[in-house]
């Protein structure tokens, strides 16, 4: 593995499936380990339901509020700065109930692919 650099581009945000904005900011090809996107989550929107097989996920707040769901039973609000860590091939779904944006990181271990998400609606 080689060092990586990219530069930070607003522009390369994405709609995904799931009603949120996504923005790749760490997904290399040469380093399947690990792989860190921004999440945004406008108000009043709910998320899918969706689980990463296979994949763990961390999230970290880094602006809003949001109320986290996981199997359909634990409920937890999340605050700018709270960690919640999310277990391989586990439902979830995310809500911003606020009037500013939600913004988390995202870090997945072993890196997000398209064959590791799994729409549940």
């Amino acid at each position: 593995m080689k060092p990586y650099y990219k530069a930070f581009d607003e522009d390369e945000e994405f709609l995904s499936a799931e009603r949120c904005h996504i923005l790749e900011l760490l997904n290399h090809k040469d380093d399947k380990s690990q792989s860190i996107a921004r999440a945004r989550v406008e108000p009043g929107v709910t998320t899918a339901w969706h689980q990463l097989k296979d994949t763990s996920e961390v999230y970290l707040v880094l602006e809003g509020q949001g109320l986290i769901e996981i199997n359909e039973e634990v409920s937890q609000v999340l605050r700018k700065g709270d960690i919640y860590r999310i277990p391989p091939n586990t439902p979830q779904r995310i809500s911003n109930q606020q009037d500013q944006d939600l913004l988390f990181l995202c870090f997945c271990t072993p890196a997000f692919n398209e064959d590791c998400y799994e729409l549940l609606e």
